[in-house]
């Protein structure tokens, strides 16, 4: 005896390469199917429309089946509303809860289509039942009482499709580059940086230490300067080498110039804490003129927001730096729902870190000089992420000189 169930696919579902997804999930997973309606669009902008019977051997198999389905947008053909159970405890979910992906998403309330707010992978659906709205919370955030979405029985995913016309930013849409860095490259992205700045969406830095390690910190303090990074995701060792590099001119002891370690030069980064401990902050320090360049001062200069998320093997941590997780994520979940685009550079934890709140939509570059570093990031569910196998030492200053000419193109 088979158990069988029909579902509905629509949108590009051909050429974005969705409907080849769902035909190798089934057969991946132990699964039949029987295709019972396919519409082709006959024009490149219509949609088209798919009806399949999807049968297992059992029915929890085709549960497990259609969950995976759900995830790349098919849906059932009747839809009811969504079932709500109210959390039993702050930070107690009912059993049978909604897990979200990080695509937009819909949940049908009342006979109405709510579109969920803040989205992010991993989390669960809030129904504010007396302001009709539902929003993406994280378990941390789960009230006494609050109304959960269990099951997947009136939730709607949106899949990306692949654009009908590519932008500049498609040229290697989920993919990851293994050549060195070309200038070709870089430039596209500094287009895209250049033309979302235009429209007014805002762009994040995900930052490691190897941008000071490696020469770029220069770079990336003239990038922040002349407005191109609106908000700076890094932890305690970027901006602790940073501001050494500022007091002393070296990155863990080592002569940022000529590459050789200086005399005593494992003290400088403690000194370079101690120093910030003194004046306070780091906003302090540079108020105070202790700080006179480099990353974090230009963030201070210009006014752009910094979030420092701290990890156990921290020195000092800089006081800046928060050092409880559950606030360090809300610190950057307060940022991430405006930002058009991020550029994550030489930190794997930050960036998926930051790759696990972000919603599929936002334009994700990740570097690294390992190639496994990148594709890491996009097997944690940020599949939407570009990546480009490089140090930053690099690739940032190159950006920086693609920004500068193209800018000058345009004016």
């Amino acid at each position: 005896m088979e158990f069988c169930r029909e579902i509905e696919l629509e949108g590009h579902i051909i050429d974005s390469g969705i409907m080849t997804l769902v035909f190798d999930k089934i057969m991946d997973m132990g699964g039949e199917f029987e295709i019972l309606t396919f519409n082709v669009g006959k024009l490149k902008t219509d949609t088209s429309y798919a009806r399949l019977r999807v049968s297992a051997p059992d029915d929890q198999q085709l549960d497990a089946i259609l969950s995976e389905l759900h995830r790349l947008g098919a849906r059932t053909p009747e839809i009811s509303d969504v079932t709500l159970v109210p959390a039993e405890g702050d930070r107690i979910l009912p059993k049978g809860f909604y897990s979200t992906t990080n695509h937009p998403t819909f949940v049908k309330y009342q006979d109405e289509w709510l579109p969920v707010e803040q989205i992010e992978m991993d989390c669960h659906i809030v129904v504010d039942e007396v302001n009709t709205r539902a929003v993406c919370k994280p378990i941390s955030k789960i009230k006494a009482g609050d109304a959960v979405v269990v099951s997947e029985a009136g939730v709607r995913v949106i899949y990306p499709e692949r654009p009908r016309k590519v932008s500049t930013f498609e040229f290697m849409h989920g993919t990851v580059s293994s050549e060195r860095p070309s200038e070709a490259i870089i430039a596209r992205i500094a287009r895209e940086i250049l033309k979302l700045k235009q429209e007014g969406e805002k762009i994040a830095l995900v930052g490691g230490p190897a941008i000071v390690h490696t020469g770029a910190a220069g770079a990336l303090a003239k990038m922040i300067r002349e407005g191109y990074i609106d908000v700076l995701f890094a932890g305690n060792a970027l901006a602790t080498h940073d501001i050494e590099s500022n007091l002393f001119g070296t990155s863990l002891g080592m002569d940022v110039r000529t590459g050789t370690l200086v005399t005593g030069g494992h003290k400088h980064h403690i000194y370079a804490i101690s120093e910030i401990m003194r004046a306070g902050s780091i906003r302090n320090a540079v108020e105070q003129g202790v700080v006179t360049g480099g990353i974090m001062y230009e963030c201070v200069k210009k006014g752009i927001p910094f979030v420092l998320a701290g990890s156990i093997r921290d020195d000092g941590p800089l006081p800046d730096t928060i050092t409880d997780v559950v606030e360090a994520q809300d610190a950057m979940r307060r940022h991430i729902q405006d930002l058009g685009m991020v550029v994550m550079v030489g930190t794997l934890l930050h960036s998926i870190a930051v790759g696990n709140c972000l919603p599929s939509y936002v334009k994700t570059v990740c570097v690294d000089i390992n190639p496994a570093s990148v594709t890491k990031l996009m097997d944690r569910g940020t599949t939407q992420a570009i990546g480009v196998v490089s140090d930053a030492g690099t690739f940032l200053p190159l950006l920086a000189k693609q920004l500068e000419e193209q800018k000058k193109k345009t004016c």
